[in-house]
């Protein structure tokens, strides 16, 4: 007989074997399921939570002038994030970023973005970029459990607005977006790498490991002397002040070798705070804008007759009509002449007399020569957006565009353009490009060359010419206001009226000024073009444009330490227009 007490025995062990064998079942399963038929899926979400793979920013390479001080470089900064907790609600995340939002002054605006990234999920949210070392300070002294920060750089303009058009600016990665910054961005940022940080449950970084090394931006040195920039933007700040032009643009170089010692533009900004808030301050019209230059585009015009030899050197031109008649247009002198020889019409210059010359030259030879001193293509300077000017094509020129060419109509130029033309004269017939960056600092590289070649694009005998006739033009003429004492000057005044695409037409009321030339006249040591848009008041070149290159030109020779060529005239001076007139 089975005793009754061993059978509830049997029953309960056999209950619980079962169940055992069931528990032992499942968790086997479950093993299985995770061990195996789900082990990528759940080793990808352990990895998501835990591990994150960090850029390593390298250093941005600094952009200093040709004397070596600094104009650009990159400073430590902090940068507060969150990450993401999977066991933390959205609204939780978001208290946080609220406790965070008078230490690090959170606009309405960067609250409702972190808000978005915070609603979508996203592991990481930035909460500020770039924050200052107090406010760093603050953050971590909270300890909020996902609130970190991590290093990088911040782009630092130590001389602030100085020399912005050619430094340019970075967005808050520091990816060049104008100027030096963005054309050699390729240089000065590097090659980043890559970092692997290990976090645990509780978001607390327990291992970091380098996965690849990051390597610097090279340095850039450029052809710009800071002193001489600073000299360039004061000047033409007061100029354009002076004057109320709606803008103004000053370019310094060096002929011999290309190199821009300045540039300036005015409105301009600080590339500390990109981008700019003034709506145009970025532009930098010195190579991005074209204009008609008006009378400084007669070199051209000069230069063609004297290379064809169309006219003869005492060869006599009416130039006592009151006007010359193109189709449509009725063209005038600023003042009235009488007969002019070759050199005079260009000393004093008269629109009618060059006409006479361009239409004498020919529409080939000009055409030949506008293309030979370089306008209607970029000169090449590596400087982001610059224009190529307008030049209409051969097909389309009229009975009008060669008088109007002649004596700069109908044809758009920029500033550099026109500085390269003049730097051709200086340099005796040869084209060397313009440049604004002297060298890479680069260990690995070769060394630069000594400087650029020339191209012969006029024969030396024509640009000898050109220059005496310039230098006169200075002397007598009408750049009689840009000579600085001492020095002998070469140069041109330009006035020219502006076309208003509205009216269809040129009007009366809105003029561009510029002076373009070099000094000293027998060795040139610099080349200066100074352009003034929309003056109010006095409006021709040779009143308010080369006052400003002599004073900007003064300044300079001086710095440079380059000596008079005869003593400058002793007592005061009385202002007068000399007998050449005024534009």
């Amino acid at each position: 007989m089975i005793d009754p007490q061993r059978g509830r025995v049997n029953r309960r062990t056999a209950w619980l074997v079962l169940f055992f064998g069931l528990w032992t079942g499942v968790l086997v399963f479950r093993l299985v399921q995770i061990q195996i038929l789900r082990h990528g899926q759940y080793k990808a979400e352990v990895d998501e939570q835990s591990r994150n793979i960090w850029p390593i920013r390298p250093r941005r390479g600094n952009i200093v002038d040709r004397g070596g001080a600094i104009l650009a470089r990159s400073l430590p900064a902090q940068s507060v994030f969150l990450t993401h907790a999977a066991n933390e609600s959205a609204a939780e995340q978001f208290r946080k970023v609220e406790t965070l939002r008078d230490i690090l002054d959170l606009s309405s605006a960067e609250i409702k973005k972190i808000r978005d990234r915070i609603s979508q999920n996203g592991h990481f949210t930035y909460i500020k970029r770039q924050v200052s070392a107090e406010d760093a300070d603050r953050v971590r002294a909270l300890g909020l459990p996902g609130i970190a920060l991590h290093p990088e750089t911040k782009r630092f303009y130590p001389c602030g607005r100085l020399a912005s058009h050619v430094l340019g600016g970075v967005n808050i990665d520091e990816k060049g977006q104008a100027g030096v910054e963005f054309s050699y961005n390729d240089v000065l940022q590097g090659r980043a790498g890559e970092a692997l940080v290990m976090r645990d449950a509780k978001r607390r970084k327990f291992r970091l490991e380098t996965l690849k090394d990051s390597h610097p931006g090279e340095d850039i040195v450029l052809t710009l002397d800071a002193a001489i920039q600073y000299i360039v933007e004061r000047e033409l700040k007061k100029a354009v002040a002076a004057s109320q032009a709606a803008w103004g643009s000053i370019i310094v170089s060096r002929p011999a070798t290309g190199e821009i010692l300045a540039l300036a533009n005015v409105p301009d900004y600080d590339p500390n705070h990109w981008p700019p808030s003034v709506p145009g301050a970025a532009s930098n019209r010195a190579v991005q804008h074209n204009f008609e230059p008006g009378s400084t585009f007669k070199i051209v015009t000069a230069a063609a007759a004297l290379e064809t030899e169309s006219v003869g050197p005492a060869e006599i031109f009416n130039c006592r009509a009151d006007a010359v008649d193109v189709p449509g247009k009725a063209i005038r002198d600023h003042k009235p002449f009488d007969a002019l020889n070759f050199h005079e019409i260009f000393i004093h210059s008269s629109n009618i007399g060059t006409i006479q010359v361009g239409l004498r030259t020919g529409e080939t030879e000009l055409r030949r020569m506008i293309w030979a001193l370089g306008f209607g293509r970029k000169t090449g300077l590596d400087l982001p957006g610059e224009e190529s000017g307008i030049y209409r094509p051969e097909a389309s020129w009229t009975p009008r565009t060669l008088p109007a060419v002649a004596i700069g109509y109908e044809i758009s130029v920029t500033a550099i353009q026109v500085l390269q033309a003049m730097n051709v004269i200086a340099n005796r017939g040869l084209s060397v490009p313009p440049r604004i960056v002297k060298s890479v600092l680069d260990p690995a590289a070769a060394p630069p060359p000594d400087g650029p070649t020339g191209l012969r694009v006029l024969s030396r005998a024509t640009a000898e010419r050109l220059a005496a006739i310039l230098v006169q033009s200075v002397e007598e003429g009408t750049g009689f206001e840009a000579k600085p004492d001492g020095y002998p000057t070469a140069g041109k005044t330009g006035t020219a009226q502006k076309y208003d695409p509205a009216r269809g037409a040129y009007v009366q009321d809105k003029h561009l000024a510029s002076f373009a030339g070099f000094v000293p006249a027998d060795n040139p040591a610099l080349s200066i073009i100074v352009v003034l848009d929309e003056p109010r008041g006095s409006y021709y070149g040779g009143q308010i444009a080369a006052p400003v290159f002599r004073s900007v030109a003064e300044q300079i020779l001086r710095y440079l330490r380059i000596s008079p060529r005869h003593p400058a005239p002793r007592g005061l001076i009385a202002a007068h227009l000399p007998p050449g007139g005024r534009e």
